[in-house]
């Protein structure tokens, strides 16, 4: 059986060769069109598609490379934009070159993955196409939370107008003419001051309840702590324990940080544009307030630390932070070292700090922007605790003032910024009572 198989398979092959190579039966009449060459006809047809397929290939290849030179070229002229975006600062057009050098950099690697798998598509992967949609959605979402928050200062303000205005009926008065102005983009009012000078408040908590922190982790005497904050302020109050700190600690960064408020740079320079052109210069103010309220105050001054207000955050904390607390407190004078060469710590308590920096700053920059600008007062200790002016921290509403808190404002619709005072009974101090108007 296997002989026959293998003579069968033998008889096969010399048919199928001998079909392969004997010339075709020509039927009577018919013509033989065929090339003299046999097997020529074969070698060109096999030759021809080998050809083409080096041909496409050469050309995929080539049109490959013009993607590449394009997508540097492109990434080029990206990232030149990018760098002209920053002098001047612009934060539109960084965003723009940000994103424009982010797509051409993601071109160039979705070329090299087409390159590696020798895959000629022009189309994007799938996950390439929905990335940059991915980014918009979370720019979009940090947006949203950003106008979210603003949104929700505007409704506190808006509760705080009405809570006034509902004791009396020049307050609503206030209220319906405020409300009338609200919708006016692009003008400084005094609901505006006011509302950002609780943001002012809530940062100087802030700093304050972290300076605590640090001094307790520190093992400090918290009232030898504040005596001595008290004592530098020229204030005697008696029997004052470590119960009260806070506010002690708040009254010492008020008096830092406002300290200069009155002039137009805090006394970091001699400039005189209030005074040479006040029209120009309130809206210098109120552009300049508009453009950094947004921003991020250390992304700010890494990039540009020697701008005004880098000058004005390193002279405060300068003021704020003594050498010898700072040793104290975080073992080293490494911060100090870095502000006084004109940088700015990537600490958390220098972050702290920057944000109540940007909120004074903000505040004294819609301060000269408004016509005419807010009157600051500060009560006295000694001073008789008036309930119009003045706001207590302690639950005692009669009795004087032990130690001013946080200043007041007196704005051109005669409303007022109350200021916020630490009072003691009646018979705990003995100076006169007054209110000190510091800006005219």
């Amino acid at each position: 059986m296997a002989a026959r198989a293998s003579s069968l398979s033998g008889l096969l092959n010399r048919v199928s060769f001998s079909c392969l190579n004997a010339p075709p039966t020509l039927a009577p009449g018919e013509v033989d069109d065929s090339e003299p060459d046999e097997g020529g006809e074969n070698e060109v047809a096999e030759e021809e598609p080998e050809e083409e397929e080096a041909t496409a290939a050469g050309g995929a290849a080539e049109a490959l490379m013009e993607e590449v030179f394009q997508a540097v070229a492109a990434l080029k002229k990206a990232y030149v934009a990018l760098q002209e975006a920053h002098s001047p600062w612009d934060p539109a057009k960084i965003a723009a070159g940000d994103a424009a050098v982010v797509a051409e950099l993601r071109r160039l690697a979705w070329l090299r993955e087409r390159f590696r798998r020798g895959t000629p598509s022009t189309e994007y992967p799938l996950r390439e196409c929905i990335v940059p949609y991915a980014v918009a959605m979370a720019d979009l979402k940090r947006d949203l939370k950003v106008k979210e928050a603003e949104i929700e200062s505007f409704r506190e303000r808006v509760l705080a107008i009405e809570g006034r205005g509902a004791s009396s009926r020049k307050g609503r008065r206030r209220v319906r003419r405020s409300a009338a102005v609200a919708p006016l983009v692009g003008k400084p009012t005094a609901d505006l001051f006011r509302g950002h000078m609780e943001e002012v408040r809530r940062a100087v908590r802030s700093l304050a309840s972290r300076f605590l922190t640090l001094i307790r982790g520190a093992r400090w005497d918290i009232a030898g702590a504040v005596r001595a904050i008290l004592d530098a302020a020229g204030t005697r109050v008696p029997d004052l324990g470590a119960e009260h700190a806070k506010p002690a600690m708040e009254a010492y960064v008020n008096r830092k940080l406002f300290q200069g408020f009155e002039n137009e740079s805090f006394y970091l320079e001699g400039s005189l544009s209030s005074l040479l052109d006040p029209d120009k210069h309130r809206r210098a103010c109120y552009a300049q307030f508009r453009d950094m309220r947004g921003m991020d105050p250390g992304e700010l001054l890494g990039v540009l630390p020697g701008c005004p207000f880098g000058r004005f955050a390193a002279a405060k904390y300068l003021a704020l932070v003594h050498p010898s607390t700072e040793e104290s407190l975080f073992g080293d004078l490494d911060q100090r070292r870095l502000v006084q060469d004109g940088a700015h710590p990537r600490t958390a308590f220098y972050g702290e700090f920057l944000r109540l920096a940007k909120a004074v700053w903000l505040l004294h920059l819609l301060a000269f922007a408004l016509d005419p600008a807010p009157s600051l007062f500060d009560a006295l200790p000694g001073s008789e605790f008036s309930p119009a002016h003045m706001d207590s921290v302690v639950p005692r509403r009669r009795g004087l003032v032990g130690f001013a808190v946080a200043p007041g404002f007196k704005l051109a619709d005669r409303s007022l910024v109350r200021a916020r005072v630490y009072v003691v009974p009646a018979d705990s101090s003995s100076e006169s009572a007054r209110v000190v108007p510091l800006i005219s």
